[in-house]
């Protein structure tokens, strides 16, 4: 670089570049606002060239079930049977591929749908067992949802998986989901040692998971041996992905995040509170058992967990990050995808690894 055809040749093409750079805003192209934001015309985004042919072909008929949803602002009755018609589709296609039996229970006063593997648990996994909090927004999602979650898991793992049917909004708001997990983990304690326990959910499932733990910490328990938390995080919504993936996903760039202040269930909650959003408290996330974190590149969530990935990290905390190229925002509630497969096997082989005998 001290050559001084190079030294004149460097701002020159700088200046260029800034001139190409003008002329292309001029011609519609994306403008960089001086906050860094872009602001772009609309445009056609191809469908991921890397994920399977499966996942292209479900792509579009997803959109269009979930186009049907009611909005949030919808009777809540509405909505629960809603997403319950969908995911009872969901289970019985599931339980043709993963054989289990399910039984319903209750444990410390909290109901619970205990899911077991058709086959048996593995003599291996005799003395662990895992808890499913079920997604939904904190809203929905109870019983069949968590059927959905706990299924592939309890039968290609061979495992216990309890599904915990917490109390959900807006009939309840916080705390009141972590008090029931909290119980029902209390209760496992007393035949359980806390390593042979592990706690993982889906979307909401996914944050009341880093919630419980954090609770657990606050009211000096002892962790579990691992956790998994799937398309959720230790923060609210946000992130480039919370305006992205609405695009990628049909749905244009909302003017605002989708994110907890927008939930029923947090209605009245601090949320700079670390036990609503554990990864504002570094200390908090210092004493947190290892993690799994999965997501999509088409998930609103993305951010936010990649996020709290690097959050957990600088914390000390092993983690594992596993991010599926096109897939949006619990893409393995399908079971027929090879991307949801995948999934299945990387939750069951985590936990397989990190949870005590």
């Amino acid at each position: 670089m001290n050559h001084p055809r190079l030294a004149y040749l460097v701002p020159a093409l700088l200046f260029c570049g800034l001139v190409a750079g003008n002329a292309l805003a001029q011609e519609g192209r994306p403008g960089v606002r001086p906050d860094g934001g872009v602001a772009a015309p609309a445009a056609s985004v191809p469908y991921s060239a890397f994920a399977s042919p499966q996942a292209r072909a479900f792509f579009p008929r997803m959109l269009a079930e979930g186009a049907k949803a009611p909005p949030l602002t919808a009777p809540i009755a509405a909505s629960r049977a809603f997403y319950d018609r969908m995911n009872s589709d969901r289970a019985r296609r599931m339980e043709k591929l993963y054989p289990v039996k399910t039984y319903r229970d209750t444990i410390a006063g909290v109901g619970v749908d205990v899911v077991l593997p058709a086959r048996g648990v593995a003599p291996a996994n005799r003395h662990r067992v895992l808890l499913n909090l079920h997604g939904g927004a904190f809203l929905w999602g109870a019983r069949s949802g968590a059927l959905v979650e706990s299924v592939p898991i309890a039968s290609l793992g061979r495992i216990e998986v309890i599904a915990v049917d917490y109390r959900l909004g807006p009939e309840h708001v916080f705390p009141a989901a972590s008090v029931d997990v909290e119980q029902v983990y209390r209760e496992l304690l007393k035949t359980h040692r806390p390593e042979q326990i592990g706690i993982y959910g889906c979307s909401a499932g996914g944050i009341l998971t880093g919630e419980a733990v954090a609770r657990f910490i606050a009211d000096k328990l002892p962790v579990p041996g691992a956790i998994g938390m799937f398309c959720g995080a230790l923060t609210d919504l946000g992130g480039d992905s919370a305006y992205v993936a609405p695009l990628l996903n049909g749905q244009g760039v909302p003017a605002h995040p989708l994110g907890l202040a927008a939930i029923p269930y947090f209605d009245g909650a601090d949320l700079h509170d670390p036990l609503v959003q554990p990864g504002l408290s570094p200390a908090l996330l210092a004493k947190f058992p290892p993690a799994l974190l999965i997501t999509g590149t088409r998930d609103m969530a993305l951010s936010s967990v990649v996020h709290s990935n690097e959050l957990l990290r600088q914390a000390g905390v092993p983690t594992e990050l596993r991010v599926w190229e096109g897939m949006w925002h619990s893409f393995f509630s399908d079971p027929e995808l090879p991307e949801s497969r995948q999934a299945y096997a990387a939750i069951v082989a985590f936990f397989d690894r990190r949870l005590a005998r």
